[in-house]
């Protein structure tokens, strides 16, 4: 168990690095010749990062040009990492949330639910 600074306790095993959130945009005033090679190359890459275990989901947000895709990674650099190698990284707008599992946390003193 690892215990936060309020007092409440977690099991070790369901403490991950990082998920976050990141809901790109293509800029189409961006546009370029290389635009279409550089968005069918951001679909082998997303295949890439799943089967990689970096990416957990995506989505394409429908009526418009870009996705929601769900990273798992060790840290926040890596996370840059990632963007920054992904093909359309200097044609689309990012936008990044972090995620937070919701566990209930166990008080120190009772015991977690089974």
């Amino acid at each position: 168990m690892r215990s936060d600074r309020m007092g409440w306790r977690y099991p070790e095993e369901e403490i991950m690095a990082g998920k976050f959130l990141v809901l790109w945009k293509l800029e189409l005033g961006r546009a370029s010749a290389g635009m279409v090679q550089a968005v069918l190359r951001q679909q082998d890459y997303g295949a890439r990062l799943l089967a990689e275990g970096k990416l957990e989901a995506r989505y394409h947000l429908v009526g418009g040009h870009g996705g929601a895709w769900i990273y798992n990674v060790e840290s926040n650099e890596e996370l840059d990492r990632l963007l920054a190698l992904a093909p359309v990284y200097n044609i689309a707008s990012y936008e990044v949330h972090a995620l937070a599992e919701m566990i209930a946390p166990t008080p120190i003193g009772e015991s977690p639910l089974e």
